[in-house]
């Protein structure tokens, strides 16, 4: 199978994510609204409202993604790493990929235990390249150590995802194991993973650019039509007299649509973008990284490379 069928095969796993996510929003949305209005009822302060019903809505964001979309995501990158190790996928892959997340970890908690080291290995070795940037000093230190930091995490985030593919591919090993060879595998074989990022950040900033803006567009367009709303005096009054430059901005009640439009086509694009968008290019990302690896599977004595880099890599290899 080609990387197009078989994105186009798993795209279902996208689809059933995005309506989690939408739902998660309006869940959102709707108790900040509530907080808001019995805020302005019982208290005469609608801002303080406002964060108490978005704080409830935060918590219920994180569960539902916690407890009900990891299962799509790890079945969509299950299937996807049977597509391209296996070169054929079930018919109905949304019920296999269900499967065999299940039969790999038989909770959720085994889950995470594995995705948590995963992103504790490579946060652990980003965060001592991200001291690099900074070592400059001053506001130019600053600066280019966030945006080191910030291009790190976004390979992080594919690698973590390339990772638990070959915790699914190696079926017969244990979790633990296949999780010491996924993060030794990127370090064998770092040049051809490197050769992907450039289609990561230029079709993730191409993307950031047509639907981001365009939703921005949308969004000041509509909350110019209808005017000024109550909460933008409370949230400029809740502003004043911060030394922040973006928060300056927002004590003036004119900008606060320009910053609420501006987020939500950042909330907006990151959902499109998720769905469509980045499930293709994990594709590509995922294929090359599986079939370096399915060449050279990494030997225990490998894992040494790593011990000294990451102390969660030497701790979860000691238990092995």
């Amino acid at each position: 199978m080609d990387n197009k069928q078989i994105y186009r095969k798993t795209l279902g796993f996208s689809l059933r994510r995005v309506f989690w996510d939408v739902l998660s929003i309006v869940l959102l949305l709707a108790l900040a609204t509530v907080g808001f209005m019995l805020g302005e009822k019982l208290a005469s302060n609608g801002l303080i409202g406002l964060l108490i019903g978005a704080l409830i809505g935060l918590v219920a964001v994180i569960l539902i993604s916690r407890f009900l979309s990891y299962m799509l995501k790890a079945g969509q990158i299950a299937m996807m790493t049977r597509g391209i190790t296996e070169g054929e996928l079930p018919a109905n892959v949304i019920a296999e990929g269900k499967k065999v997340v299940k039969s790999r970890f038989l909770t959720v908690a085994a889950y995470f235990a594995v995705t948590n080291a995963i992103k504790g290995i490579f946060n652990q070795i980003g965060r001592g390249i991200t001291k690099v940037g900074e070592s400059i000093g001053g506001d130019t230190g600053s600066a280019v150590g966030s945006a080191i930091n910030s291009i790190i995490q976004t390979i992080i985030s594919y690698l973590c995802d390339c990772c638990l593919g070959w915790v699914f591919y190696r079926k017969d090993v244990n979790a633990a194991k296949a999780t010491c060879e996924g993060a030794v595998l990127f370090f064998k074989h770092g040049k051809t993973f490197a050769k992907n990022m450039g289609r990561v950040f230029g079709m993730g900033a191409v993307s950031l650019l047509l639907i981001g803006g365009a939703f921005t567009g949308v969004f000041y367009a509509i909350l110019s039509a209808i005017g000024n709303l109550p909460f933008y005096e409370a949230v400029a009054k809740a502003f004043e007299g911060s030394e922040s430059k973006i928060a300056q901005l927002l004590t003036n009640p004119a900008t606060i649509p320009l910053a609420i439009s501006i987020l939500g086509g950042i909330i907006v694009w990151s959902i499109i973008h998720s769905t469509f968008i980045r499930p293709f290019v994990l594709t590509g990302v995922l294929r090359n990284y599986l079939e370096s690896g399915m060449n050279d599977i990494p030997s225990e004595a490998s894992f040494s490379m790593l011990d000294s880099k990451s102390d969660k890599f030497r701790k979860l290899h000691s238990q092995l």
